[in-house]
């Protein structure tokens, strides 16, 4: 195993294990783990259930490479897949799995992409500003910075990183993009340092942490692929699976909410005095509201300090 595989430490890991345990124990379950990065998640799963099978998908070309690894030595149990986590209902196509008996995000950047200086994630080391989880596709963070419209930009900054002072980061950046481009995340977190008003710098932690955060949402198309994952994840539970899901801001919790409380909420017309089947929840959520880690794992590991957990279970099928 590599030692960036044994610095990495999965995120409320038993507590994931649990909600998903009730599914898992049969012989012939499948479990997908749809954010594989460097397969701690994985790795445990295959271990608690050894009647289980598992099915991964990464974007990222060496995360899988470097889970493979790791997940050697469970052998042909352990399917690997190259894959966005919106294309997980083409995987299983694929696959020719037409249900599955668990399902795990753990969302955000892993910590892999963070700890890789080139990659360009973290705003705290001078780096290539790339961003892209999947490196063989799409822009990259310095081409949005030097090409996109001010106004989308401010959009971005404010949508995706929830940036206060979003039009005068812009301001500043469209100046320094004429004068010279971008290329490099030390620059733009000096310009974001010195575009914002005292008071502003005093609160948050480091001033560039929620620009990076709209930069990588934006190269990776993060909510827009979010949005059509967790529906399709839900959709591929058999009845009597689970789904658990790790957010890490509130814009991914607030998606992950949203289809979990809509599939355990009845759709049938206010009034009915019996409500028809097809009418009924095809969810029960198994969390209530999210679950925060302990305070224990936060002092051993500090990028669990901003995990939210959800989880709900199949209950009925699709109405036809």
């Amino acid at each position: 195993m590599s030692e960036r595989s044994e610095r990495h430490v999965p995120v409320m890991l038993q507590r994931c294990l649990d909600l998903l345990a009730p599914a898992l124990a049969d012989p012939g379950a499948v479990v997908v783990d749809c954010t594989l990065g460097l397969g701690g998640h994985s790795e445990a799963l295959l271990a608690t259930f050894p009647a289980a099978r598992l099915i991964a998908l990464d974007r990222d070309k060496e995360a899988l490479r470097l889970a493979g690894e790791r997940l050697a030595p469970h052998g042909d149990r352990a399917t690997l897949v190259h894959a966005v986590y919106d294309e997980l209902p083409e995987v299983l196509g694929r696959l020719g799995v037409p249900r599955v008996q668990g399902v795990l995000f753990d969302l955000g950047v892993s910590s892999m992409q963070l700890d890789e200086a080139d990659r360009g994630f973290a705003y705290a080391q001078d780096a290539p500003l790339d961003m892209r989880m999947d490196q063989s596709a799409g822009a990259g963070a310095a081409e949005v910075l030097n090409t996109y419209p001010p106004g989308e930009l401010v959009r971005i900054l404010r949508t995706y990183g929830e940036e206060k002072q979003a039009k005068r980061i812009v301001e500043a950046i469209v100046r320094e993009r004429a004068r010279e481009p971008f290329d490099r995340s030390g620059r733009l977190v000096e310009l974001i340092r010195d575009a914002l008003p005292q008071a502003a710098k005093r609160t948050g932690g480091n001033p560039a942490k929620r620009t990076f955060q709209a930069l990588r949402i934006e190269v990776n198309g993060e909510l827009a692929v979010l949005e059509r994952a967790v529906p399709a994840a839900v959709s591929a539970l058999a009845v009597g699976g689970r789904i658990a899901v790790l957010s890490y801001h509130s814009l991914e919790d607030r998606i992950v909410k949203q289809v979990l409380t809509a599939g355990a909420t009845s759709t049938a017309p206010h009034g009915l005095p019996v409500v028809p089947e097809q009418y009924q929840p095809r969810l029960e959520l198994l969390t209530r509201g999210a679950e925060l880690p302990g305070e224990d794992e936060v002092a051993g590991n500090s990028r669990a300090a901003s995990a939210r957990l959800r989880g709900a279970r199949r209950i009925r099928e699709d109405a036809l």
